[in-house]
Parts: structure tokens; C-alpha cells; sequence
């Protein structure tokens, strides 16, 4: 049976760590507050996460309440801001109903702590609840290149059920911008959440483009 809440409408977590790749946290984040068929998004964003927000977004916070708002870029109207350190909020325990977990971008530093099932801070404790309790869990990682230690870790954390989607963008669709090349690997891993969206490229084949 798939874990998910009883209306069948989704509940997911997006955890944002201190991996370059902001602009991959913002968009999932539009995407996720324009779906229907979300309900709920509990936002969780580590320290480094909110210095990755300044850096490459020019996002300067000052009261947690402005988090969700300030990264989508409009004002949002499901989405939970919940501190990093908030140990005991609601997403930190196996009884809360969820669909799925993504953290976007992943640091190597925080794929270490699930791979080796320390929950130190809630996006690790998260992650934790959702491998134990067998909901969808997807790491896009950010990093290059991998050296042993990481490569070993991401086996450990997809052997646990995890999902290893590193921020890896295709070509194929032939991106005109920054923007396209962003949206699609964005609607790729909310595929793995059972999210297919509209604006999602599919391959068809080499005939099939030989004709358009």
C-alpha cells in the first residue's frame, strides 16, 4: 500500500542543505505550490542552506515566516516552514501521514548522516522517519567528483530505500535557457514522487524527431 494521507491528496517534505544548486530548491518549490494534487509541503532548510539562499538567490532572510514566500517567489499558500532544529515537529515522527521526502539540493555532508542513521537535525530525522516507515525518499546530491567515501554512502542510503537523484541535468530536450534546463530536471525527480508534470519533456524517439 502506498504511504500517503487518507485523502489522498500528497504531503511532502523539501529539505534544502548547503549544496550549490539553489535555483533547483526554488523551482521544485513553485512546481510543488501550483500542484493540485499536493496538499501540503512542510520546507525545512538547514543553516547552510539559508547562506546557499543568500549567496545564490540574493535571498536575505530575516523572520523564518518569510522562508517559503522569499524562495518561491510569491506568496504561498501550502507551504510549512519549519526550523531546522525543530526536532520535534510533526514530520519527525512515523505516525505523521506523508507521501514522500526530497532534498534538494543534498550536500554530501547530509547524505553521511542518513546513509549512517544519524538524525541530528530535523532534515536528517525527516529522512530517517521516511526510510523506516517506507515512504519515498529522493536525494538530489551535489557534488563533483564523488570520491569513495560518497559513492559508498549513496549505496548505503538507496540499499535503505532511498532514491539517489544527483543534480545531473539532461540535453536531449535541447534547453534554450537556464530556466528549461532547471524546470525539467525539476519535473524528473517529481515524477519519482508520483508528480508527472505538464511542462515535462519526454523522449520519443529518433524517428519521431526526425519528423517534427
Amino acid at each position: 500500500m502506498e504511504p500517503s494521507n487518507i485523502s489522498g491528496e500528497k504531503r511532502i517534505i523539501v529539505g534544502v542543505t548547503g549544496a550549490s544548486g539553489a535555483v533547483f530548491a526554488r523551482r521544485t518549490l513553485q512546481l510543488l505550490e501550483a500542484d493540485a494534487r499536493v496538499e501540503k509541503i512542510h520546507l525545512v532548510v538547514s543553516g547552510s542552506g539559508l547562506k546557499l539562499l543568500r549567496d545564490e538567490l540574493d535571498i536575505g532572510i530575516s523572520k523564518s515566516a518569510r522562508v517559503p514566500s522569499a524562495l518561491a517567489g510569491h506568496a504561498t499558500g501550502k507551504t510549512e516552514y519549519l526550523l531546522d532544529s525543530d526536532i520535534g515537529a510533526s514530520i519527525a515522527s512515523g505516525s505523521y501521514r506523508l507521501h514522500g521526502m526530497l532534498v534538494i539540493p543534498c550536500t554530501t555532508g547530509c547524505l553521511a548522516q542518513i546513509a549512517a542513521g544519524i538524525s541530528s537535525t530535523l532534515i536528517e530525522r525527516a529522512a530517517d522517519v521516511c526510510l523506516k516507515q517506507g515512504h519515498k525518499l529522493i536525494l538530489a546530491v551535489r557534488d563533483a567528483p564523488f570520491n569513495r567515501i560518497h559513492l559508498e554512502n549513496m549505496l548505503r542510503a538507496q540499499l535503505a530505500g532511498a532514491v539517489i537523484f544527483p543534480i545531473i541535468p539532461a540535453f536531449y530536450d535541447r534547453p534554450k535557457t537556464l530556466d528549461d534546463l532547471v524546470t525539467q530536471f525539476c519535473c524528473r525527480v517529481l515524477e519519482m514522487l508520483d508528480l508527472e508534470q505538464d511542462r515535462q519533456y519526454r523522449w520519443e524517439g529518433e524517428a519521431k524527431r526526425r519528423k517534427k
